[in-house]
């Protein structure tokens, strides 16, 4: 299963960004242990970070000529603004999952709204780096019950 995992605005700041509420782990570490949890369950993951909005939107619909059976989103800051990234996963319909390092449900108030959650099949909020290897289980355990035809 080719998975891809998109990681929006300031990611690439972890470990010096607010590091009480992100950890002190960097964006190296992050990628790492996604593609340790990646390689432990038998999928290919391939990695991806911008700050741009166009980008992201771009990457998504590239994902769909590249036959990607998955995707991983952390859309930062644009999980609360932007509609061009749901709209785009909306687009290629490839089932994606969103996931956030902290909880943004106990948040400021603006971070509990997410544009992004309706355009995915599920959230996952609050469990640090073990959200990826969750959304990526998540992804497999649906390919897993599509291909022996059960209901997803």
């Amino acid at each position: 299963m080719k998975i891809l995992v998109i990681n929006g605005p300031n990611l690439n700041m972890l470990g010096i960004r607010e590091p009480e509420l992100y950890g002190r782990e960097d964006y190296a570490a992050l990628c790492g242990y996604i593609m340790a949890a990646a390689k432990e369950l038998g999928a290919e993951a391939e990695l991806y970070q911008s700050n741009h909005e166009g980008d992201i939107v771009d990457r998504i619909q590239q994902a769909y000529y590249e036959k990607a059976d998955g995707i991983v989103i952390n859309p930062a800051a644009y999980t609360h603004t932007s509609v061009a990234v749901p709209d785009a996963l909306k687009a290629v319909s490839i089932p994606a999952v969103e996931v956030h390092l902290t909880d943004i449900y106990s948040r400021e108030e603006f971070r509990r709204v997410s544009y992004t959650s309706p355009a995915c099949i599920a959230t996952i909020a609050g469990k640090g780096f073990a959200g990826y290897r969750d959304a990526m289980e998540l992804l497999l355990s649906r390919a897993n019950k599509v291909e022996k035809g059960g209901e997803v």
